[in-house]
């Protein structure tokens, strides 16, 4: 399930969508049973039919969606009882993608920011042996991510 989960979220990623959601609505499908490839076909069959009906979910006006948006967001904040906030280690990175996201209306931007943090508190700590080889690739990527624009200005490209 992890396998097809990441190659979803790399080619995800390729057509520019978010590699969170698919992770996300694999795993809720999974919690509620769907342990077969079946469960993915019924899914997709759904989505295209949810493209014929986009249009009228467009012209719901975003006032109305506020309110379950933000109920959805105070269910979610239930899982930030589990951050150690007082590890410095643990609760900057998770602080900063936590009110990164919000802000810039991106969940790359704040993966990004914990990401970065993430590594570069436990380099300041002395802890470096902890991070993995994965997460300093990832780190680095993220910081050609953030800096491309800076870059493509800077170069003309």
């Amino acid at each position: 399930m992890l396998l097809i989960d990441s190659l979803a979220a790399a080619l995800g990623g390729l057509f520019g969508t978010s590699s969170a959601t698919t992770y996300i609505e694999s795993a809720a499908g999974v919690q509620a049973g769907g342990k077969t490839g079946l469960t993915a076909v019924v899914v997709g069959l759904l989505f295209l039919l949810c493209l014929l009906l986009a249009p009228l979910a467009g012209m719901i006006p975003p006032e109305a969606t506020a309110p379950a948006l933000i109920l959805v967001g105070f269910y979610m904040a239930a899982a930030a009882r589990g951050i150690d906030f007082a590890d410095v280690e643990e609760g900057l990175p998770a602080l900063l993608t936590i009110v990164i996201m919000p802000l810039t209306y991106s969940i790359t931007n704040g993966i990004g920011a914990g990401v970065i943090t993430f590594v570069l508190v436990k380099l300041a700590r002395g802890s470096a042996a902890q991070v993995r080889p994965m997460m300093w690739i990832t780190a680095l990527a993220f910081v050609l991510y953030f800096a491309m624009p800076a870059l493509s200005k800077a170069f003309g490209i």
